[in-house]
C-alpha cells in the first residue's frame, strides 16, 4: 500500500538568501520530496506556507499518512488554526517528522508541551550522528554513524520531554553533543524529530540522510484504525453493565462532550 506523504516547507530562505537558493533552487521541500519518491511505496508531495490555507487544508491532511515539517524564519506566521488541524490529525494517527529548526515550530512545541530550546552555533563544523539504537527501523541500512562534513551545531540541553526512544546522538567538532533523533507517541500518531538540515548546507542530498527519512516515513505511517478524539456521554442504560441512576447529575442524558 502506498504511503502518502506531504512535505511542508516555509519556503522563505529559498526566496531571500542567495546561498540557499543556489543549493536548493526548487526549495528544500522539493528536494526532500524527490528523495522520498525514490523509495518504492512512497508518494510525496511538497507544499509551502505560501500555498492556500498555508498548504495544510483539511483535504490535504485527510489524504496525508505522514507529514514532514521544515521551518525556521517564519514560525510565527503559521496560524493557530493550521496548528489545530495538524494536531488533530496527529492525534488521529498521522505520522509527523520534524526536521532541524522545526524544533521551534508551533506544532512541535504544542505536542511536546515545552519550549524545545537548545544551544546552537553556525560554524560549518563536522558532525557525526552516532546510531545508538541499531535495531530500530529508522536506522536500517546505515553503518555506525552518519558524518556530515559541514553543518550547524545544536547542543544540549534540549528542552523537550524525555523521548520514547533515542535513535541518534550527535558529536560535533567543537565538543558539544545532542540527541539528534528522538521518537514520541501522541494520541495515535508517531513523531520523529531529526536534527540535520541546516539550509546553507546540502544535507538533504546526502544519501544516508535520505535513507533515514525514507525509513522514518515507513516507521511513522498510521497503524490500525483512526482514533477520533471525542467525549461522548454514555447513558446509564447503555453501559456494558446497565446501572441505576442515583442522585441528581450535572449533565443531561445523552449530552455530548464538553470543554
Amino acid at each position: 500500500m502506498t504511503i502518502n506523504v506531504t512535505v511542508w516547507g516555509e519556503n522563505v530562505h529559498e526566496q531571500t538568501n542567495e546561498v540557499v537558493a543556489r543549493i536548493y533552487p526548487e526549495g528544500m521541500h522539493h528536494c526532500i520530496a524527490e528523495g522520498l519518491n525514490e523509495a518504492e511505496g512512497i508518494h510525496a508531495n511538497a507544499v509551502t506556507l505560501q500555498d492556500p490555507e498555508q498548504g495544510l487544508s483539511e483535504e490535504t491532511l485527510e489524504n496525508t499518512d505522514v507529514l514532514l515539517w521544515w521551518g525556521h524564519a517564519a514560525h510565527g506566521d503559521v496560524l493557530e488554526e493550521t496548528v489545530d488541524r495538524v494536531q488533530a490529525r496527529v492525534l488521529q494517527g498521522m505520522g509527523l517528522i520534524v526536521l532541524h529548526s522545526g524544533h521551534y515550530a508551533k506544532i512541535f512545541k504544542r505536542l511536546m508541551g515545552t519550549t524545545c530550546s537548545l544551544k546552537w552555533r553556525e560554524a560549518g563544523e563536522r558532525e557525526r550522528l552516532w546510531v545508538v539504537n541499531p535495531g530500530h527501523p529508522i536506522v536500517q541500512g546505515l553503518g555506525d554513524y552518519i558524518e556530515l562534513p559541514h553543518t550547524e551545531m545544536y547542543g544540549e540541553p534540549f528542552a523537550v520531554p524525555n523521548p520514547d526512544e533515542v535513535i541518534f546522538i550527535s558529536a560535533f567538532e567543537g565538543g558539544e553533543v545532542f540527541r539528534s533523533g528522538l521518537t514520541y507517541k501522541r494520541g495515535n500518531g508517531k513523531i520523529f524529530y531529526f536534527r540535520p538540515g541546516h539550509e546553507t548546507y546540502p544535507i538533504y542530498y546526502n544519501e544516508q540522510v535520505k535513507t533515514v527519512l525514507k525509513n522514518a516515513v515507513k516507521w511513522a505511517r498510521p497503524e490500525g484504525s483512526r482514533w477520533i478524539d471525542s467525549c461522548p456521554n454514555v447513558p446509564a442504560d447503555q453501559a456494558p453493565n446497565p446501572v441505576e441512576v442515583k442522585g441528581e447529575g450535572l449533565h443531561k442524558p445523552g449530552e455530548e462532550g464538553f470543554k
